[in-house]
């Protein structure tokens, strides 16, 4: 089976889908059911931005099946640059939610990747409260380095072996992408990199308000949980990342869409 269509579009070199979260929960749920390999990840602007310095990162994010708007500037994005009318973003925690609700109903186990034994602990109990016959196959923590080639092995015969239909990753950005990335060839089945979900789900940190989240605020938020490391972030990638969508919009910059083949950066 092909993996499900979703239309990409050309931010800053990055093929970015235009897919909200129902979208986005429905091509791995058909995916799942046919066993089939697909690489999905949610990108904030950081993302993004990082992707521009870095053409192997950009590179492997354009490998993915599906590069959903986690942040509200990259829907607004799409949407300024492309006319995509996209009304709501594809927010890693929601997509995470809504798949695991559609899992449980269709009896698709999920695999937990990612952050610490505790975390995943906390997450995995509230997982299971919230989505009432939800199944987890099964669950490793980050080593928080880079993978050698035989842990990246064991990995994807632990969760071949853990009879999942569906792995999260929780790693954050970059490292997310990269395990997506590394992974996809090992496995048939969907690899969902979803940000900061782990820690929402499981408790360890709190949303921002939805009002905030409608407007584009939740940096705001966040920045005020974690400023030491966000500060860079938030207050220089940001205002970069809208200077350059104002330029690609006004044809003085022409970012190109790099599909090329790279190696694999296992982070687990």
């Amino acid at each position: 089976m092909n993996p499900p269509s979703v239309p990409r579009y050309n931010v800053l070199g990055v093929g970015v889908s235009a897919v909200d979260v129902d979208g986005a929960a429905k091509a791995v749920i058909a995916s799942a059911k046919e066993g089939a390999p697909l690489g999905v990840s949610a990108l904030a602007v950081h993302a993004i931005m990082e992707a521009e310095g870095n053409p192997d990162y950009r590179a492997r994010l354009n490998s993915l099946d599906i590069a959903a708007p986690d942040g509200q500037p990259v829907r607004w994005a799409l949407n300024l640059l492309h006319g995509t009318g996209l009304r709501e973003r594809a927010y890693g925690p929601f997509v995470m939610r809504a798949v695991c609700r559609e899992a449980a109903r269709e009896n698709l186990p999920v695999y937990l990747f990612g952050t610490t034994p505790g975390m995943l602990s906390r997450l995995s109990e509230r997982l299971l409260a919230a989505h009432p016959g939800l199944k987890i196959a099964g669950s490793r923590a980050s080593r928080f380095r880079r993978a050698t080639e035989d842990e990246v092995l064991d990995d994807a015969r632990a969760i071949a072996e853990s009879g999942a239909r569906i792995a999260f990753c929780g790693l954050g950005c970059p490292r997310q992408e990269a395990w997506v990335h590394a992974m996809r060839p090992r496995v048939s089945l969907p690899l969902v990199g979803v940000g900061a979900a782990f820690a929402l789900w499981a408790g360890d940190r709190t949303m921002a308000p939805r009002w905030m989240q409608d407007y584009g605020l939740e940096w705001m938020y966040r920045l005020s949980q974690e400023p030491g490391r966000l500060a860079k972030r938030y207050l220089v990638q940001g205002p970069g990342f809208f200077t350059r969508i104002l330029a690609q919009k006004a044809g003085l910059s022409a970012p190109l869409l790099d599909a090329r083949t790279v190696p694999a950066e296992y982070w687990g």
